[in-house]
């Protein structure tokens, strides 16, 4: 039966166990000393655990947005998001502030195949959405409401489904979909990306809803 060839991580530590034994056995080959210290070289290189950078196109796409983003809701009113990398890069912090309503937070992570959400909203609900990207659309995300924190009932007023459309690597809309006693309302949001250059400017901040 055929052995599986030994990894990376495994050769070294193979060569760190027998170097090891070689030391307790007090061999006369080598001094102690020496031993102790090429011991020391072979731990220090010695890779750490990897972390899985495979990430899926649709999620490179929301790592891409990274920046701040300025921008008008459908009546106007000024809005600005920005969009964060946080924890190895495997989660993407969206700050949403629309004109004269509360600061809201949304973290994206990979799930599987898809991509899922928490949104952190004024109202003191959590939405939990999912989008399973489409082979090939790199234009589109749709996510559809999977559950919520802090929700007694459907009826309650909570953002209930999110459409990101990626126009080009500067635009993006975001068409937020508010739900209270089972009717819908529309919140679009067309941003564009902030230069370097640009000041953000103050925050928005007013009633505590979403």
């Amino acid at each position: 039966m055929a052995r599986e060839p030994l990894t990376e991580g495994d050769a070294v530590e193979l060569v760190a166990r027998l170097l090891l034994d070689e030391i307790w056995r007090g061999t006369k080959r080598m001094k102690k000393q020496k031993m102790l210290l090429l011991l020391c070289m072979v731990l220090a290189v010695r890779p750490a655990h990897s972390i899985d950078k495979s990430f899926p196109a649709a999620f490179m796409k929301l790592q891409s947005l990274a920046g701040a983003w300025i921008g008008n809701d459908e009546h106007g009113r000024l809005a600005r998001t920005n969009f964060k990398t946080i924890i190895a890069d495997t989660t993407v912090m969206e700050t949403l502030v629309p004109e004269g309503m509360g600061e809201m937070l949304t973290l994206y992570t990979v799930d599987g195949d898809g991509i899922a959400l928490v949104h952190y909203c004024p109202t003191n609900n959590q939405p939990r959405m999912r989008a399973t990207p489409r082979p090939g659309d790199g234009k589109e995300l749709v996510f559809q409401f999977s559950g919520a924190g802090n929700l007694p009932t459907l009826s309650v007023g909570h953002e209930h489904k999110l459409i990101m459309r990626f126009t080009d690597n500067d635009h993006l809309t975001e068409e937020w979909t508010w739900r209270r006693d089972g009717k819908d309302s529309l919140m679009i949001y067309q941003f564009t990306r902030q230069k370097s250059s640009e000041s953000p400017g103050p925050n928005q901040s007013g009633t505590l809803s979403c």
